[in-house]
């Protein structure tokens, strides 16, 4: 596998819920791309809201700014020919639409579990600080997650190996022209 155009990078925006396995797959995938010597970054949510994104909250508003933070970097890594993963809830649609309209290679990840494995694999124990009201606004609980209705890829991660799961973007790649086989 191999870059299809160097001057071509593409951002793979990964959505879903806290424990859907993004991240998991993100890194599954950057392996793979790095494997074949294709520039990639990552951009975490966690770790963008710390060290870009710092002093908002999680209001919609400032998950809509933080969204469009990430869109903004990842757009100017993706003009130059990187490959860029973000990996955050990003649970509002119209705001993944702008940055879809912002970003020209966009594609879409949708993580898809059920809401109850996401808890069951929630180490950090916010979805039961969420569901005794320690944590207000929590997406999935007491703020809305917004499912894409025309993502380029479903990962159903209940039931796919994090492996098959990162196959399947990177075999949508292929068939997108951003990768040769």
């Amino acid at each position: 596998m191999k870059q299809a155009n160097r001057e071509r990078g593409a951002v793979l925006w990964f959505t879903g819920l806290s424990g859907s396995g993004k991240t998991t797959i993100a890194h599954e995938v950057e392996e793979k791309l790095l494997e074949a010597g294709v520039p990639v970054e990552i951009l975490d949510g966690d770790v963008v809201r710390e060290n870009l994104s710092k002093g908002l909250g999680f209001s919609e508003e400032d998950r809509n700014t933080n969204i469009r933070r990430i869109a903004f970097v990842a757009h100017l890594l993706q003009r130059n020919g990187v490959f860029v993963i973000t990996a955050a809830i990003s649970p509002y649609k119209a705001i993944r639409d702008e940055a879809r309209a912002m970003i020209k290679d966009f594609v879409e990840i949708y993580a898809d579990a059920p809401l109850e494995v996401c808890e069951s694999r929630d180490v950090k124990g916010l979805y039961a600080k969420a569901r005794a009201g320690e944590i207000k606004g929590f997406t999935g609980i007491d703020d809305p997650y917004e499912a894409p209705d025309n993502a380029e890829v479903v990962c159903k991660t209940e039931t796919e190996t994090v492996q098959e799961s990162a196959q399947k973007v990177i075999d949508k790649l292929v068939e997108l022209k951003y990768l040769e086989a």
